[in-house]
């Protein structure tokens, strides 16, 4: 069983940055891709980023591509999310996500994570 405990969020103006982290549970963490979610009001969860077991290869959403970066230190157990230039259309619940896929290319659905945050909300104002 992974638990995560996913932090950073809260109100920012728009161009600001916000740092995500999420924290793991267990010993199995680099046994994982790790991923983040969004979900704003009314729409579906979607995806925005993911990161290979090693933290050798990332994926992203072409929304967030450039401005948004993935890292993880499977020493600290942690996934982060570093978001800079946020926009107002950012404004959502951030989940991070645990995946026993093959590879961190294949993650883009949220039906293919095993393992979720709690969530945390990020605000953009404009």
């Amino acid at each position: 069983q992974v638990q995560l405990a996913d932090t950073g969020g809260g109100l920012v103006q728009a161009g600001g940055s916000l740092r995500l982290s999420c924290e793991s549970s267990g010993r199995t963490f680099s046994s994982y891709v790790m991923g983040w979610f969004r979900q704003a009001p009314g729409k579906e969860r979607e995806f925005v980023a993911a990161i290979s077991r090693s933290g050798g290869s990332m994926y992203y959403a072409d929304s967030v591509k450039g401005r948004f970066t993935i890292s993880r230190d499977n020493a600290k157990n942690t996934v982060y999310l570093q978001m800079n230039s946020l926009a107002p259309e950012d404004t959502a619940v951030y989940y991070c996500a645990a995946s026993g896929l093959s590879a961190a290319a294949y993650l883009r659905e949220p039906s293919e994570c095993d393992y979720w945050g709690q969530g945390t909300q990020v605000t953009v104002s404009s």
